[in-house]
């Protein structure tokens, strides 16, 4: 992407150490936003911060697991202090771990869903507060919460094509994805004429060290920097939801809409699932 003016002055993007969010913070700094990248270990986020100190914007390190709602909350205490604000917020952060039904554990179902959706659902709380101009009891003496509409913002969820519908090893990384959908649905058809906007992101198969654990083939496998690249472009947009690459994801969109039996039979063709069971 050419250098452009983006609306947004500062930006906090999660999962900023590797892959697509670390793309997308490379990508915001070199085009002037200010961006808090966040991650739960900060050696590749200062690598990043010494690779970027040249450009127009600048990247500043935070470390943060998002899995502690405590922390996150700290976190935007500590900005309130400084009085800031992001204003774009890209909920990136997120892990993988794929097995089969012969090895299915609760145990890795809940360390997924902690990341995936608790993760994300704590980052939520704290913005969508602050956005939405709320005001808390503690902090008015009042019990009304105050409503103030000309506070602003913009939200970015990181969810997966793997959310569409059920695929082989993905039991718990697709229902949490899944439910990330559901969640921005509902919070898009809430967040209706209060100057806040939500956009739901999801990628097809884009080549991180996430993707490199799955054992299947994945077709239209896109680089980590091009993914980032439609994601900006996407936020630009006024779409709802952006997902890439189209032709792709449009053939799963479509699968959708398959009864399970012509489902399961393309996609085990596709996969080879049964094999790992």
């Amino acid at each position: 992407m050419n250098s452009m003016d983006l609306p947004w002055k500062s930006a906090w993007v999660t999962g900023a150490g590797r892959g697509i969010g670390a793309e997308v913070a490379r990508l915001l700094c070199r085009n002037g936003v200010t961006v808090y990248g966040s991650a739960r270990t900060t050696e590749q986020l200062e690598l990043l911060q010494q690779e970027l100190a040249e450009c127009s914007g600048k990247l500043i390190v935070v470390p943060l697991d998002i899995r502690d709602l405590a922390a996150v909350q700290e976190q935007f205490n500590m900005w309130d202090s400084e009085g800031i604000l992001p204003d774009l917020v890209v909920l990136n952060a997120g892990s993988h771990d794929p097995f089969s039904a012969a090895e299915f554990s609760a145990q890795r179902c809940k360390a997924l869903l902690d990341i995936n959706l608790q993760g994300t659902a704590n980052c939520l709380e704290p913005i969508l507060y602050r956005y939405l101009g709320r005001v808390s009891e503690q902090a008015t003496g009042e019990s009304d919460r105050v409503f103030i509409p000309e506070l602003k913002g913009h939200i970015a969820v990181v969810s997966s094509v793997a959310g569409y519908r059920g695929l082989p090893t993905a039991a718990a990384y697709g229902a949490g994805k899944a439910a990330l959908i559901n969640l921005c649905e509902s919070l898009y058809l809430d967040l209706q004429g209060t100057g806040v906007r939500i956009q739901l992101i999801n990628p097809g198969f884009v080549r991180t060290p996430l993707t490199d654990k799955n054992e299947f083939p994945m077709p239209a496998l896109m680089e980590p920097d091009e993914a980032a690249r439609r994601i900006v472009q996407g936020l630009l947009s006024k779409r709802f939801e952006i997902v890439f690459p189209r032709r792709f994801v449009y053939w799963l969109k479509l699968f959708r809409l398959l009864p399970y039996s012509w489902y399961f039979k393309l996609i085990g063709r596709a996969t080879g699932a049964g094999k790992n069971v």
